[in-house]
């Protein structure tokens, strides 16, 4: 395997050799950004949490949390406990796999619908059901191939209105380019789980493919898709996803410069970053770091490129799974370190909110 780095025609990415921090009991204090979040002032919205996977914001503002492990729901709300709202069945747990993204329908005030990908007994699905009383999934896509690890596992719906879904190799490299696989891809369908019209491939619900592990989806304000990708040995990424494009793995891992597939905007290495979930605002992106315990900010440029980016809450928090812009205008992230691979503290798992910085 040759490392190389993701780019057709885009800025070239840039690697930061910054070590990763411990976790630690205190968050050290972070400098306000210039634009954007405070760092300095964190709000603890909850603790306690057994591995927070998936998060997704009802009408309301209260936020729903997803646990890995235990397949439970949670209600949160700034200032009070969390409420369990129901657990999911059929969610089977094993390796990075159980209940993982949420996304709640943008149709929620007619509908009540809230989606869940979850790791099942033979694959992955992505399920629908209505909060309240005993939860009844309906499956929406099935057969999306499961593993112990490589599962993907985020949704979220995109401005057009249609659900996508980042998924994993599920530990066989040939899913990835495989057009007749899942595993390995960018999937886009109707909230019903149908294939829509705009989809590159015919009859399929496959979007983008030559993927290792997607576990973060984000658009900016023109509509544009970003994914972050985990690399092996090499190579973290960002990528800018376009319909039908094929992002290299395992052919490339990073960029490669090869007409064939698209490069990334931006890379780290995988001791840097290991980057799952991801969100835009105001033209940067902010990717959450497992291994590499701490927030990347990546500046997002016109031509569809990426500036230099910068960390943030380096080793103050652990490995960093989610990080969402609540409908509060707030920035929320969620902690990792009861997943087998961080050190916890007494009160991980965690989910905390940065407020807009002033002037942001």
């Amino acid at each position: 395997m040759r490392p190389s780095v993701l780019a057709v025609g885009l800025a070239l990415p840039l690697v930061l050799a910054v070590q990763p921090a411990a976790s630690v009991a205190s968050p050290r204090p972070e400098p306000a950004a210039a634009a954007g979040f405070d760092f300095s002032s964190p709000d603890i919205v909850a603790t306690g949490l057994e591995v927070p996977w998936g998060l997704a914001f009802l009408p309301d503002g209260s936020a729903l949390v997803s646990e890995r492990m235990s397949a439970r729901l949670l209600q949160l709300r700034p200032g009070s406990q969390p409420q369990e709202v129901g657990q999911v069945p059929g969610v089977v747990p094993s390796g990075e796999g159980g209940l993982l993204g949420l996304a709640v329908s943008p149709d929620y005030e007619q509908d009540g619908y809230v989606y869940a990908y979850h790791t099942a007994s033979s694959d992955n699905r992505i399920v629908r059901f209505r909060v309240g009383g005993t939860i009844a999934p309906e499956v929406v896509r099935s057969c999306i191939p499961g593993a112990a690890i490589h599962n993907g596992g985020r949704i979220h719906f995109g401005p057009d209105g249609m659900l996508y879904a980042g998924t994993g190799d599920a530990s066989n490299t040939g899913n990835a380019q495989d057009p007749q696989s899942l595993g390995g891809k960018i999937l886009r369908m109707t909230p019903a789980g149908g294939v829509p019209s705009g989809n590159p491939f015919g009859d399929s619900v496959v979007y983008s493919l030559g993927h290792r592990n997607v576990q973060g989806l984000a658009w900016d304000r023109q509509g544009t898709l970003y994914a972050t990708e985990f690399g092996q040995n090499a190579w973290d990424e960002v990528n800018r996803i376009v319909a039908g494009g094929n992002y290299g793995w395992p052919d490339v891992e990073g960029s490669g410069g090869e007409p064939q597939y698209r490069d990334p905007i931006a890379v780290w290495t995988t001791a840097e970053a290991s980057p799952s979930g991801a969100a835009v605002s105001d033209g940067t992106l902010y990717a959450a770091a497992l291994r590499g315990t701490r927030l990347w900010q990546v500046p997002l440029t016109e031509d569809g490129g990426a500036g230099t980016p910068t960390a943030v809450l380096d080793g103050a928090y652990g490995r960093l799974r989610t990080v969402a812009v609540g409908p509060d205008g707030w920035l929320w992230v969620m902690t990792s370190n009861r997943d087998g691979r961080g050190s916890p503290v007494p009160d991980d798992d965690r989910v905390i909110r940065f407020p807009p910085a002033t002037g942001g």
